[in-house]
């Protein structure tokens, strides 16, 4: 069910649901035509958040990174597919996944893969080892970085 909302209705809105958590454009805009708003006053609506600064794509990416790595344990491959789905541009991508502190980035992989270890059901160490690494492989983790925190672990 989607309501209809006028433009300075649903600016305010947005304005209110902006200030409590970081968006992005993509997330404006599927809310603005869930609301049903005319295509040519989203992008007016979409610049005067920007230009109010409710929106900024930059701040986005490096919250989206930051939460996605500390919090979900998602690897730089995953989440830069989850902001590329959003539309962010690649150079902001490859800025926010720069400020992920590498050595603390391998640990964390570490850690997890031996949480998941301690769950692991196999036959034999290299069943054991395949099943970590197709594990960390749909966490996002590149092939290099969970091979190593395999052999760590």
């Amino acid at each position: 069910m989607s309501k209809t909302l006028s433009s300075e209705q649903a600016l305010s809105r947005l304005q209110q649901l902006c200030s409590r958590a970081e968006k992005c454009i993509a997330d404006v805009q599927k809310k603005l035509h869930d609301w049903n708003i005319p295509e040519k006053e989203i992008s007016a609506i979409i610049k005067k958040l920007q230009a109010q600064g409710f929106i900024d794509e930059a701040r986005y990416a490096k919250a989206f990174v930051r939460d996605k790595n500390r919090l979900s344990h998602w690897g730089t491959v995953k989440i830069k597919q989850a902001l590329q789905t959003k539309k962010i541009p690649a150079a902001l991508i490859a800025e926010a996944l720069q400020e992920i502190d590498r050595e603390k980035y391998q640990d964390d992989l570490v850690q997890l893969l031996q949480r998941k270890k301690a769950t692991l059901k196999a036959a034999s160490p290299a069943e054991a080892a395949a099943k970590l690494l197709r594990f960390a492989l749909g966490r996002g983790y590149e092939y290099d970085a969970a091979q190593e925190a395999i052999q760590k672990g």
